[in-house]
């Protein structure tokens, strides 16, 4: 790992079935219901149907564009899907305007019970611009780590009801 990137991991349970679970994470519309209000992830238009099952593995798919609060552009994500485990597993490793380097591993774990453990991995390293600034790395460190458990609320919510 380069000194200039960061990690985390945030791990959680959901009260569902793994393969109900991996249902919902493999698609736009569960990503952005993961995602919103905080940002929402369009897929580039000739993909548009396609889940994280469907897309290439090794393959680019496109810029994905990421809007803020649901409608302000301000990134995108070159989507590259690298490793693939359907049911179970998979590992995201890709570009941003901002990121020069952007993983991100889910794995999902069935637990006794028809429960699941979702863990997420995700590791990036900021553009210069981003890493030139005293402290701003570890802030986005922070402001993703805090996104990710956003995430895993509203993942466990969906299912709780």
């Amino acid at each position: 790992m380069s000194t200039r990137s960061r990690a985390f991991e945030r791990t959680s349970v959901v009260e569902a079935p793994r393969e109900a679970v991996w249902a919902r994470i493999v698609t736009p519309q569960g990503i952005n219901d993961e995602m919103m209000p905080v940002m929402r992830m369009a897929m580039p238009r000739g993909v548009r149907g396609l889940t994280v099952d469907t897309v290439p593995v090794g393959r680019r798919i496109g810029r994905c564009r990421l809007f803020l609060f649901g409608v302000v552009p301000f990134d995108h994500d070159d989507l590259l899907i690298a490793e693939l485990e359907p049911g179970h597993r998979f590992h995201e490793r890709s570009t941003m305007a901002s990121m020069r380097v952007w993983e991100h591993e889910r794995t999902l774990t069935a637990e006794a019970g028809r429960r699941t453990l979702v863990r997420d991995r995700v590791r990036f390293e900021p553009r210069r611009p981003l890493v030139a600034v005293p402290g701003l790395p570890w802030l986005l460190e922070r402001g993703l780590a805090l996104f990710f458990a956003h995430r895993h609320r509203k993942l466990q919510r969906h299912f709780a009801n």
